[in-house]
């Protein structure tokens, strides 16, 4: 297998006493779905915020195509092709779909101190972009961001990191808020960014849309890896109990009988509180 277009090796985060990642282990591949999966509180957010040069790791390293990397800013990760789409899209309700598409990039046309936006450019290549991804519901690059559902607005914005050279997208949360429809139309985007052969990070509580694109899986627990599999290594029930911190209501049923057996038949007592 070629190597990784972006690896996490052993990187520990923390915030002056408080532990937040502890040797985090990670390898994304090209045209590969990584579901990070885990609960609130699990650690995903300060993950994403390393990967997206926001943190800087305590210790440890990341490396892309097998070189060492370091970003001190969002932008640097940028450069190097990193793409973060957030929940809700990381769009503007008030500008038209053009004008979000390129906003700080956008094309200009005329001369020198007379150069203007070019609307018809930006709204022909934002347009053409999203419908190439299949939202064809989408044809008038005027028409406000506001207007469009949850998931045409993050279509648009990874149509947006594609178009300007993503390498690594991570998607925080894409279908959270999203019916079913919806999710339906982000799930397939996500798809179609892996056939084009972006290494995809989908961090997600959701194990269903997860099993519906995920290639590699990793569970958060505290801060850690607590599980790291393939498609098909472990069932729906499987991973629902690992994001649960690996106790099932079977363990649990399990030890009162055991306790029961071992105690005539009473139930273990209740701790307050």
């Amino acid at each position: 297998m070629t190597a990784p277009i972006i690896e996490l090796r052993n990187i520990n985060k923390s915030f002056g006493p408080i532990d937040v990642l502890h040797d985090i282990n990670i390898k994304v591949h090209a045209g590969e779905v990584l579901c990070l999966l885990g609960d609130n509180g699990a650690g995903k957010s300060t993950l994403i915020k390393i990967l997206s040069g926001v943190h800087k790791p305590s210790s440890g390293s990341i490396l892309m195509d097998d070189a060492a990397v370091a970003f001190s800013t969002p932008r640097e990760a940028t450069d190097r092709g990193i793409a973060t789409v957030h929940q809700f899209g990381g769009t503007f309700p008030l500008m038209s779909i053009g004008r979000s598409f390129f906003v700080g990039v956008e094309p200009t046309k005329g001369w020198g101190p007379f150069r203007i936006f070019d609307r018809k450019k930006a709204n022909e290549i934002a347009v053409k972009a999203v419908r190439d991804f299949g939202i064809t519901r989408i044809d008038d690059g005027d028409r406000l961001v506001g207007g469009l559902s949850g998931g045409e607005r993050q279509s648009l914005a990874i149509a947006r990191a594609v178009h300007f050279g993503a390498r690594v997208l991570i998607l925080d949360e894409p279908t959270a808020a999203l019916g079913v429809k919806q999710a339906t139309h982000v799930l397939r985007i996500v798809n179609e960014a892996k056939k084009r052969g972006l290494a995809v990070i989908f961090i997600t509580h959701q194990v269903m849309h997860a099993m519906a694109v995920g290639d590699h899986f990793a569970v958060l627990i505290r801060g850690s890896v607590a599980a790291d599999f393939r498609k098909g290594e472990k069932s729906r029930e499987e991973i629902t109990d690992l994001m649960a911190g690996g106790e099932t209501i079977a363990d649990l049923e399990k030890e009162i009988e055991n306790y029961m057996a071992s105690h005539d038949g009473h139930p273990p007592p209740v701790t307050p509180g």
